[in-house]
């Protein structure tokens, strides 16, 4: 019975201590909803369609406002002007804590770190890309290479009802294999589709409400069961296999000759040998290729995947596509980005695909790297930020009727090409996407060579395809779906 007694005292008193804490914080921090202890505003928040929510808020405490997530507290802007100004501002240029990546990655690689790390791997990260042609015609011709690839494999199909999910995950994956591991895959070698698979699997783990929970409350991580353990066990082979790609490169290193991305790390690494606060090892080479492959990999693939998704159910884009193709490029001649100019209407298709899904909703999170004062609230040093994409990407002063998909969101009155300050699905900023470059490249030329040579056809009525996103979290995963590759 004394140790009954003990425990509830205990409880109680951690309960008043986090009590006391989040009210202390609350007064110095923007407004938001009342959080519980320990928990905070989890149970305030749709797990499944995190934007909605935050939306919710916004109508509520504006466009700066405080959500706590567990214990911690996050700080979310919400619209162009304050989502423009915190990604901006040199002062928000660090990264918010995701405890799932930090358990596997320890803080390491060009997208979750900080500070000196984070800037030194983020400019050699940089400069190697472009090196290697990232968004020059050396990796234009690479990607019209595997486009030419992934074109031969749909032609496998012999126009019968595919799910496309795997052959649109190949091909933008190979595309950053041949700059990293300076090789692609056959589509069907196996330590592809181990890769393909893993990379798939997390994507929808990573998205799942339990996922957001165990973000919040990081401990549930470290005790319960569950399909975290999965993410870790999945990335802990993907690292492996990064691995034994770098000890080979290392029997095979030419200094004066870098083949791939893995090679100009190993020539830094022995550059920087006798440095003792070097950021270049081994652990960092193997974690900045996992940023670089998983992340290159899965969001460009994802994006084809809802991209079609949306041409299959909107027939009449489709069909203007393919009419301004057939127009400027003809059946026969492989697309390149000089096209671009010349296809005001196909290069809209591209943005509106982008901004309609809003892959990452919520950004990745970022953080405050001194005490700020900010639309005069003081947010302190080491605060997370949500800066809310939804809040731009579907803003309806710039885009009328976001919820629609129409390619005439990025086009004037006369059908040429608009731009839009707006258009910000890569982030903006210091802590931008290190690939925008490559996956703008890689979306154009993809989905133009699939609509030249194909026709997409489904089995259902079109009316009745659903494009409403499975779930709304850190991600968008589109609804799995079925087609036919007709060849036209």
């Amino acid at each position: 019975m004394d140790a009954v007694l003990v425990l509830v005292l205990i409880l109680s008193s951690l309960l008043l201590l986090s009590f006391w804490r989040q009210n202390s914080e609350r007064r110095k921090l923007p407004p938001g909803p009342t959080p519980l202890p320990i928990i905070g505003n989890i149970l305030q928040i749709d797990v499944k369609d995190i934007s909605k929510s935050i939306k919710k808020f916004s109508e509520v405490y504006g466009p700066v406002f405080t959500l706590y997530f567990g214990l911690k507290p996050t700080v979310v802007v919400y619209g162009y002007e304050v989502v423009k100004e915190v990604l901006d501002g040199e002062e928000f240029s660090g990264r918010g804590v995701f405890p799932i990546v930090t358990k596997v990655n320890n803080d390491l690689g060009v997208i979750f770190s900080n500070g000196t790390k984070w800037k030194e791997l983020r400019r050699f990260s940089l400069m190697t890309l472009r090196n290697f042609g990232m968004g020059k015609r050396s990796i234009e011709d690479r990607i019209q290479e595997e486009a030419s690839c992934l074109v031969e494999e749909l032609r496998k199909t012999n126009g019968s009802l595919c799910d496309p999910t795997f052959i649109l995950s190949c091909a933008p994956s190979n595309v950053i294999c041949s700059v990293v591991f300076h090789n692609r895959f056959d589509y069907k070698d196996e330590n592809f589709l181990n890769l393909m698979e893993k990379f798939n699997e997390n994507f929808k783990i990573l998205n799942s409400p339990w996922m957001q929970v165990c973000n919040a409350i990081p401990a549930f991580m470290d005790y319960l069961p569950g399909s975290h353990n999965k993410v870790i066990k999945n990335f802990a082979e993907i690292k492996s296999y990064i691995l034994r790609r770098v000890k080979e490169h290392q029997e095979t290193l030419d200094m004066d000759n870098p083949r791939d991305f893995i090679d100009c790390f190993l020539i830094k690494i022995e550059q920087e040998k006798n440095n003792p606060r070097t950021e270049f090892t081994i652990k960092s080479l193997v974690a900045t290729v996992t940023d670089v492959f998983v992340a290159g990999s899965e969001t460009t693939s994802t994006t084809l995947r809802y991209g079609l998704l949306l041409l299959l159910k909107h027939t009449e884009v489709t069909a203007k596509v393919q009419e301004e193709i057939d127009h400027v490029i003809g059946r026969h001649r492989r697309p390149c980005m000089q096209d671009r100019t010349r296809m005001p209407y196909t290069d809209a298709m591209v943005h509106e695909i982008q901004r309609y899904i809003n892959l990452i909703p919520n950004n990745v999170p970022h953080a405050a790297t001194c005490n700020v004062r900010f639309r005069n609230y003081v947010i302190p040093k080491g605060t997370d930020l949500i800066t809310s994409l939804t809040s731009v990407l579907h803003d309806d002063k710039e885009f009328p009727n976001p919820e629609v998909f129409d390619p005439g969101h990025f086009l004037d009155e006369h059908g040429n090409f608009k731009r839009s300050d707006y258009f910000m699905p890569f982030s903006s900023g210091k802590r931008m996407c290190v690939g925008e470059a490559l996956a703008r490249m890689e979306l154009f030329l993809l989905l133009t060579t699939i609509v030249q040579n194909f026709n997409l056809k489904s089995f259902v009525d079109t009316k009745d395809i659903d494009t409403t996103p499975l779930t709304n979290t850190f991600g968008c995963v589109p609804p799995s779906y079925q087609l036919y590759f007709t060849p036209r």
